[in-house]
């Protein structure tokens, strides 16, 4: 029997994959301008099939463009949350997802902790997708790519700026930019730097990423300045995030040190007048609700890939 197919990391497939990834995702929206949203994709590629989702932690994005996005290639869903499962209370996340690969066709999983991600794919006999960890949430930077692409051109010709929190986020564009080419730039504060591990990571790659504590030398010349939420759902230190982080804030004054044409990301939900200003999330350059669509059409690619379709 063959292994399946996972989408745990960005880091884990080639090139040339994570490039049909988005290739195909691409087609697929294309094909879709002006239909409606319920309306199923052309021969239905995953009739048959039932994914489940496994929300550890909640979701509003993440479940509905799965739930979407299955729907829209045929398949079917299973919700399930920590309240729903036994797996909070003693049966071992191996033997979950033993008994989960009997029923269902593959598993998305957003996880309180990367290991329980890598926990429950070494068990599973169908693919698990990670729908996000406290290390990574590589479905959103792929979303990502593929939004800046639309409007920037090839990602590998890009400076990219991130500002804010090193966060699992930060840590799956590190393993974009080392993939897919560009130049990476990371404002953060030292208490709050990406990891060590994906930065050495990045090094062995020989991927164009630094590190530095200014956010105007992180912004200088950026075609694109990507923020995220100061704080997140395990983070348990949120006063002293707010005051480490309020010197990285975006805001008009330093977009303008960004290229006079530099877009601005945000993975959503944001939080208004601290990483972003208003100014900034509803200005022109703001690409954040396209970022938002494009997971739909992003996973939808990812789960093809994964299940073979």
């Amino acid at each position: 029997m063959s292994s399946p197919k996972h989408f745990l990391d960005i880091a884990d497939l080639d090139t040339a994959t994570l490039s049909s990834i988005l290739s195909s995702a691409r087609a697929m929206k294309d094909r879709r301008k002006g239909l409606p949203k319920g309306l199923r994709e052309a021969g239905e590629p995953l009739k048959g099939r039932m994914l489940a989702l496994i929300f550890e932690r909640p979701s509003t994005r993440t479940r509905v463009s799965f739930e979407v996005g299955m729907r829209q290639l045929g398949g079917e869903t299973l919700v399930l949350t920590a309240n729903d499962m036994q797996l909070g209370r003693g049966e071992t996340i191996a033997d979950t997802a033993r008994v989960l690969s009997r029923y269902v066709d593959a598993i998305m999983i957003r996880a309180a902790r990367h290991s329980n991600l890598t926990e429950l794919a070494a068990a599973a006999s169908v693919p698990v997708i990670n729908g996000l960890t406290d290390l990574t949430h590589p479905c959103q930077v792929m979303a990502d790519v593929m939004t800046l692409e639309e409007h920037a051109g090839p990602l590998k010709d890009l400076t990219v700026s991130w500002v804010g929190d090193g966060n699992n986020v930060a840590a799956s564009w590190i393993q974009a930019v080392g993939m897919l080419g560009g130049r990476l730039r990371i404002a953060a504060p030292a208490e709050l730097a990406p990891a060590p591990g994906v930065m050495d990571w990045a090094r062995a790659r020989g991927a164009d990423v630094r590190l530095t504590t200014s956010p105007e030398e992180a912004v200088r010349g950026a075609d694109c300045v990507i923020t995220d939420a100061w704080v997140s759902m395990h983070d348990t230190d949120a006063a002293s995030r707010h005051n480490l982080l309020q010197p990285y804030q975006v805001n008009a004054r330093l977009m303008r040190h960004a290229k006079p044409d530099a877009r601005f990301m945000h993975c959503l939900p944001a939080h208004r007048g601290e990483e972003v200003t208003d100014e900034v999330m509803d200005s022109a350059s703001s690409l954040v609700f396209d970022e938002a669509e494009n997971r739909l059409h992003i996973q939808k690619s990812i789960l093809l890939h994964c299940l073979g379709a």
